[in-house]
């Protein structure tokens, strides 16, 4: 499957979410989505990461702008990983990675000489349309929810 590009539509989706919804493109017409894939709840990446968005999510919010974190694990551990680290960013669970790999982020990856498949930290900018505008890869945490925020304004 080929990586999703700015200017493509987005791919559809139906997640379960945190909040007890069911997710789905179309539910967030009419304003952006800030969509975002990690490898693993409560990993010192990841935790960085949904702590960033959470930090900035009322400046988000302030722009017509939803920002969704999805990876494979359970509702259960995200809402555990919720309270823990008192997340306010939705979180969807995409047990088989169907949606992930749609989005062009199930990698093969390397860790110490190892190969395996997993989540590669990416984050997708759509608009009001369901376009999507910028695709950040290899997302390095530290300054990328800056980064996503001042190209969210640029729109």
């Amino acid at each position: 499957m080929s990586a999703v590009a700015a200017g493509d539509k987005a791919p559809k989706f139906s997640l379960e979410a945190d909040n007890g919804e069911t997710l789905k493109l179309t539910s967030f017409k009419g304003r952006k989505l800030v969509l975002y894939f990690y490898p693993k709840d409560d990993t010192p990446g990841c935790t960085k990461q949904a702590i960033g968005f959470t930090e900035r999510l009322q400046e988000f919010e302030a722009l017509g702008v939803t920002v969704l974190g999805v990876s494979k694990d359970t509702l259960e551990k995200h809402r555990k990983f919720r309270e823990k680290h008192k997340l306010e960013v939705l979180l969807a669970s995409d047990p088989e990675g169907e949606f992930i790999e749609a989005y062009g982020s199930w990698v093969e990856k390397n860790m110490y000489g190892k190969k395996y498949m997993g989540i590669e930290r990416s984050t997708f900018l759509i608009d009001e349309k369901g376009t999507v505008q910028e695709v950040w890869r290899k997302v390095r945490v530290p300054g990328h929810v800056d980064k996503v925020l001042a190209r969210v304004k640029e729109l």
